[in-house]
This record gives structure tokens, sequence and C-alpha cells, in this order.
């Protein structure tokens, strides 16, 4: 109940949105800069990618124990690998942070770079013009 003599204040803040952008290269993909459990990498943007992909040679030099991830098996270019599903504590792209990201090592040299895969895009809305691609998160 609020009386004539009342007075009512309101204080509006519109919601931060975050962008990144990434231009294409030269080989038509999508490649930036991320930080990984604290660990800077290079990451390609892949779409087709279910999860967050890295290598066992990757996730050792960024000290990721993937050994007490959960045992898979992963289809790859040259076949079925092995591989441990894991979940990263953090993977932040431009700042764009999300946290608990599903994730899967693939044993071996398999990806040579780290895919980026939808375990994190599916938080953030993307958009794509004239070989730049946009990633915006609203918090």
């Amino acid at each position: 109940t609020v009386h004539p003599s009342q007075t009512i204040s309101t204080q509006f803040e519109a919601p931060r949105e975050q962008v990144v952008t990434i231009v294409r290269d030269a080989r038509l993909q999508y490649q930036t800069g991320a930080v990984i459990n604290g660990r800077r990498a290079q990451v390609i943007v892949d779409t087709g990618a279910n999860l967050v992909a890295l290598s066992s040679t990757q996730a050792r030099q960024m000290n990721i124990d993937y050994s007490s991830g959960r045992p898979s098996r992963v289809q790859t270019a040259s076949g079925l690998g092995e591989a441990y599903a894991i979940t990263l504590d953090t993977v932040s792209i431009g700042g764009i942070e999300i946290r608990n990201v599903p994730a899967t090592v693939v044993k071996g040299d398999y990806p040579d770079m780290i895919l980026l895969g939808m375990s994190y895009l599916r938080h953030v809305s993307m958009k794509e013009k004239d070989g730049v691609l946009s990633l915006f998160r609203t918090q």
C-alpha cells in the first residue's frame, strides 16, 4: 500500500551485454585466445563439436587431470579414439566466462587445436557477418 504523501523510487539498470568479436582467418576459421581453468590457450570455434575437445597432450600442458574423468570413445577423422569426459571449471573467451563446461579429452595429439564446441557456445548468441563472428552474452 502506498499513501499519497509517499514517494516511490526505482533504479533501473539495463542488463550488461558482453560482446566478443573474432575475425575469420585466411583458412576460413575462427581462432581466438581463451583462458581454460586459468591457463591461456588457442581455440578454434567449432559449432559441429558437441563439447569442448582437447588432446591429452594439451590437457597435460595445462595441468588438467583427465585420468579421473569418465572413459569413453570418440569418432575422429582418423577413426575411433579413447577419450575421457571431464568438466572444466571455467572457459573464458574475451571475458565471457562460463563455469562447469563439459569437455572431452582425446588420448594422444588430436585435436591439434582445442575445439570450442557447443558445451561453451550454447551459452552465447552468435552472429557472423562479413568474416567477423560475434559472440554475445547478457548478464
